[in-house]
């Protein structure tokens, strides 16, 4: 009974519990966005009293717990990789402070990348902001390494990161339920303004400390159980070895898995603790070896840390490909090929045959792109700013609405909250010119209260113009549907104050701010329309319309309560005007009929799609008369009228 199945996230959450963490704080944002719910199940269960918050963005969040930690109080702080760009500046400063109680960021990085804008690694920013970092391989090792990280910030009073990948994270494997620490930690802060308020001159005395730190926490790693040499059963007693393998993370795992498959014993170092590298254990091991491959992702974290790579073979050189995931297939071609070059291997072999190739071409699935959830109240407003702005410069943001590139109403995306100054600089820069092309920026709720508030107080102080069209749904909705602060809700369930996004937008001075549904057409047609007019008047200035719809996944009640059945009549003819305009899934091409039909298993009956047909052919259904029900019935019993 204490041994449980879960992903890799709740994998980590249980071991923050069982460390007896204090405070969690997080930004959602995947491949980390289940710590959190993860640590609320844990803590509702246990009856623990864990302090946990959805934070506005990862500074906020990183800030937050770093003061508890000063407190002796154990923290962590949850992210994805891009998240950790926002957090970076408390986080160099808090190398050079240091800490009391633990503190442990959890960043969880997204090779390939699937869901992010970029593949940047985290363990990279380790070495930049000298922070130590530990890289789980398998779930099981994830909640282990979550102790170890506690372990080290405590004895050397430093920030740990514990970086897990995106197949880390998102793997299922079987973890041991072990005891909860259970140790009170009092909340005491000891001023010391020396550390926690230092000038430049002390930041100096606190760099020189903080090198310190990572010297001997480096002599540690050389003996530390997270690292860990598997050598060939015979040949032993050889000096050196043809080929080495030194992996980290998710690659040590497909590199282990790839040489039992090949059934060739091939000298292979298991790093855990990836900064700082335990530089003479991986030089012992490159010096017994003729040629060393490094295998992680990714980038190239520890091969950059190796100090003599002569004889090393990475991603620097070409051998592993410098950019996408490192996957079964493409470490099955480079182990291979340099098995075969040392005649370790006479060919690679193919992969072995699981039917999977074959069952899923039986399946004849449909490739789609992703698309915006039929109902979602984002493509209507986007059709309706393509539709009022044709022409427009559309700087966006990040979020589900992305997906607006689809509809062609985004231009730019570039990072959270820069839907509003890229905006910002598109008006300025054009406005040297003498001109002032319509701009339309987008940005969601979430990623407003993220990143957009700051930005939007720098426009209006500057007189840049432009529409500013925030989709309000209600939720986070891309990662998982986790409260806004413009919700009362708090991320245990729990109730907490609302901050308005209306009332933040004026704050920043803004004089045109209308509330509208982008379900009601004409309305939000007219307040595009106006919003644009405001932008253009001498006492104008930024206009911001605030777009106001829940998201259909998160709340369906305002569909329920009005539900809209369509159908496409018989004089469709195929133009495929709404299949590309308004890109609704529920809107299918029958290629035998050449019409476009209603797909009824997505369809959410919101009626938006009426208007996507310019030629009328898209209606509401009318309900059946008691004569054509009959009808119906009878034809399809093959009954005579």
């Amino acid at each position: 009974m204490n041994q449980q199945v879960v992903l890799g996230n709740q994998a980590i959450a249980r071991g923050l519990i069982e460390a007896g963490v204090n405070v969690v704080t997080a930004y959602p944002g995947t491949p980390s966005s289940e710590i959190v719910p993860s640590v609320i199940a844990w803590k509702k269960k246990l009856g623990l009293d864990t302090y946990v918050e959805w934070s506005v963005n990862e500074k906020t969040a990183l800030e937050v717990a770093l003061a508890a930690s000063w407190t002796g109080k154990r923290a962590a702080v949850t992210m994805k990789q891009v998240g950790l760009n926002v957090a970076s500046d408390p986080l160099l400063s808090a190398a050079y402070t240091g800490v009391v109680g633990g503190l442990v960021l959890v960043v969880c990085d997204d090779p390939g990348p699937y869901s992010s804008q970029t593949e940047q690694d985290t363990r990279l920013f380790a070495l930049f902001a000298k922070i130590p970092t530990l890289d789980p391989s398998t779930p099981r090792q994830a909640k282990a390494m979550v102790h170890e990280a506690f372990a080290v910030s405590e004895k050397y009073r430093i920030p740990v990161i514990l970086r897990s990948a995106l197949r880390v994270s998102h793997a299922r494997q079987n973890i041991t339920l072990d005891t909860i620490d259970v140790t009170a930690r009092k909340a005491r802060f000891q001023k010391d303004p020396t550390r926690w308020a230092a000038t430049p001159r002390y930041r100096l005395l606190l760099h020189r400390e903080l090198n310190e730190k990572l010297k001997n926490i480096e002599n540690d790693f050389e003996s530390s159980e997270l690292n860990a040499l598997k050598e060939p059963t015979t040949g032993r007693e050889s000096r050196r070895y043809p080929l080495g393998i030194i992996a980290a993370g998710v690659p040590y795992t497909t590199a282990h898995e790839l040489l039992d498959e090949f059934g060739v014993e091939t000298p292979i170092l298991k790093i855990g603790t990836v900064y700082p590298l335990p530089r003479a254990l991986v030089n012992e091991f490159v010096e017994r070896c003729e040629r060393v491959l490094v295998l992680e992702e990714p980038d190239a974290a520890i091969e950059y840390q190796v100090p003599d790579r002569r004889r090393v073979l990475g991603r620097l050189d070409g051998t592993v490909p410098n950019a996408g995931e490192l996957t079964p297939e493409v470490l099955r071609s480079v182990i291979g090929e340099l098995l075969v070059e040392t005649q370790a291997l006479t060919s690679v072999p193919p992969p072995p045959d699981s039917g999977w190739d074959e069952l899923l071409k039986t399946l004849q699935l449909p490739v789609r792109a992703p698309r915006l959830c039929p109902g979602c109240g984002h493509r209507s407003a986007f059709y309706q700013i393509r539709r009022v702005f044709p022409g427009a410069i559309y700087s966006s943001d990040i979020g589900c609405y992305t997906l607006g590139t689809n509809l062609r109403a985004v231009d730019t995306c570039l990072d959270m909250g820069a839907a509003i100054t890229v905006a910002a600089g598109m008006y300025h820069a054009h406005h040297l010119d003498g001109k002032q092309p319509p701009i339309v920026a987008t940005i969601g709720d979430s990623t407003f209260l993220h990143s957009g508030m700051t930005g939007l107080a720098n426009a209006v102080h500057t007189g840049a113009r432009f529409v500013l069209v925030i989709l309000d749904n209600s939720t986070t909705a891309m990662t998982g549907f986790q409260p806004t602060a413009d919700t009362a809700q708090l991320a245990d369930g729990t109730q907490g104050a609302r901050v308005s996004i209306a009332d933040v937008v004026r704050a920043c001075g803004v004089k045109f701010l209308v509330e509208a549904d982008p379900y009601d057409h004409e309305g939000f047609t007219r307040t595009l329309k106006e919003a644009d007019a405001f932008t253009r008047v001498n006492t104008g200035g930024i206009a911001v319309v605030l777009a106001q719809r829940p998201c259909v996944l998160y709340d369906r009640a305002p569909l329920d309560a009005h539900p809209i059945k369509v159908e496409v009549t018989d004089e469709c003819d195929g133009c495929k005007y709404c299949l590309v305009a308004f890109e609704c899934p529920a809107l299918v091409m029958n290629i035998q009929t050449n019409k476009v039909e209603v797909d009824r298993r997505s369809c959410v009956d919101c009626g938006e799609c009426i208007d996507a047909c310019y030629k009328g052919f898209i209606v509401e259904s009318q309900p059946m008369t008691i004569f054509e029900l009959a009808t119906k019935v009878g034809a399809e019993q093959g009954l005579a009228p």
